[in-house]
């Protein structure tokens, strides 16, 4: 048993920073590399793509970055955990194996953990009326069924520990959990077993330490954003774990950014729901157990973490298309600007109704103004400029659309000093509506896959 390991965070989103997984492997030592790519949208977005072609949706990015370090990452043996795989972890498997051959890498185990993916059995489960009800609502999903985009279990840790057990150095999964990428190395390197809730519990805190990145190591910090250093350079966040369950949140030397106890404390109650039950596949946490204290420059120690044991369900994530929205901008100037893109709002308004159009929702912000605080803003006086954006949502694609070509008349039918509009008229885009659901675990069971280049 190793006495620590290192495990650092790379990405946390699709669409994060390039560099920071290259900075991870080459501006330190680190054992493990996690990158969580994927978010409740994502999941549609990638199950589109692999329709319009079953070569893709994957994080594709995934891809160039592994022909940036792969030779590094066997040279020190590093393993590799990500959710890059999406939708079809298979084909982003394969194109890892070509970036492997191309760079000369042989005997590279690369493991992959699907099943998640419940689409075909949607009718299955529906058969049962408890099945896949909306968590909040109570809704069945026999409402939408026919608008599901995707369906996905979010499985937990052991698949991965699995995969580890089998020698993989990559591990590539569709819908985990954000904290079972972090979690699942500590289970294989100290042995903890299923039952040690608290050891579990710990290793969840530290992936939800970890998840987003750079948002515990000053990203998007609101309590001291200021005394951030170097936030161009900003180093992402490292857990160095110990079998005991306690471990320290840092990030490398000589990079920008930021660990002490607020920033910490900020990315603990992210996403975060009822304190004492925080529920995962694996272990439900007690946040309020949960026990920092500083321990050195950008390390803060995290310890007491107390789990208890895991429920009989999986959540599920299911995507579905809900109609469509149309957002356009319009900005006045100086003088009398709040007045003028107050009025265009209210211009608009009246075309909508003469024109018979019906929205579910119909949304007037003006950004400098009231775009962050709605009624509570306090009112600027005679800004400068003040963009006027206006957006509608809807079933009827036809009606979006003769809204969207209502914005565009007002520059020479409105009021003066409007600019712009160089882009042209807004276009409408698919409402993808997010459905939680519940199903026993007993019923689906996820499959790992190791194979060699």
């Amino acid at each position: 048993m190793k006495e620590m390991i290192r495990i650092a965070s790379g990405q946390g989103f699709w669409g994060d920073r390039l560099d920071a997984p290259i900075d991870q492997v080459r501006k330190g030592p680190i054992d493990y590399l996690v990158m969580d790519y994927l978010a409740e949208v994502t999941m549609s977005i990638m199950q589109k793509q692999k329709m319009r072609d079953p070569s893709r949706g994957y994080a594709r990015d995934f891809i160039p970055l592994m022909g940036e370090i792969l030779s590094e990452i066997v040279e020190n043996d590093i393993k590799v955990i990500t959710n890059a795989g999406g939708v079809n972890p298979v084909a982003c498997r394969d194109a890892i194996f070509e970036v492997a051959k191309k760079a000369g890498i042989k005997n590279l185990k690369v493991g992959i953990v699907y099943g998640d993916d419940i689409m075909d059995r949607i009718d299955e489960f529906l058969e049962n009326d408890s099945y896949l009800k909306h968590m909040e609502s109570g809704a069945s999903l026999r409402e939408v069924k026919e608008l599901v985009y995707s369906a996905n279990i979010y499985f937990g840790a052991q698949p991965i520990v699995q995969a580890l057990r089998d020698g993989a150095q990559i591990i590539i999964t569709g819908r985990v959990t954000d904290t079972g990428l972090t979690l699942a190395p500590m289970i294989y390197e100290f042995g903890w077993t299923k039952e040690e809730y608290d050891k579990l519990g710990a290793g969840i805190i530290a992936g939800h330490i970890i998840e987003c990145g750079a948002q515990v190591s000053g990203g998007n910090f609101l309590a001291g954003w200021k005394e951030v250093p170097d936030m161009a350079r900003i180093g992402f966040p490292i857990i160095e774990a110990f079998p005991s369950g306690e471990f320290v949140v840092t990030k490398h030397e000589k990079t920008g950014g930021l660990v002490d106890l607020r920033s910490v404390k900020e990315q603990l109650v992210y996403e975060l729901g009822d304190p004492k039950e925080y529920i995962t596949p694996d272990v439900v946490v007690d946040f309020t157990s949960i026990q920092l204290q500083p321990d050195g420059k950008n390390r803060v120690r995290v310890h007491d973490v107390k789990g208890m044991p895991p429920t009989e369900l999986y959540k599920v994530s299911i995507s579905y298309s809900d109609g469509w929205t149309c957002i356009g901008n319009l900005t006045y100037a100086w003088p009398e600007a709040l007045e003028k893109a107050k009025k265009a709002g209210e211009i608009i308004c009246q075309r909508i109704k003469d024109l018979e159009l019906h929205f579910e929702e119909i949304h007037t912000e003006f950004l400098g103004v009231n775009a962050c605080h709605g009624p509570l803003a306090h009112m600027v006086n005679d800004p400068n400029e003040v963009v006027l954006q206006i957006g509608v949502r809807g079933k009827n694609l036809g009606h979006i659309e003769r809204f969207s070509r209502e914005m565009i008349p007002l520059v020479l039918g409105g009021p003066p000093t409007v600019t712009g509009f160089g882009d042209g008229r807004p276009h409408p885009k698919e409402v993808v509506a997010y459905w939680p659901a519940l199903i026993p675990k007993h019923l689906v069971s996820p499959i790992v896959d190791v194979k060699s280049v």
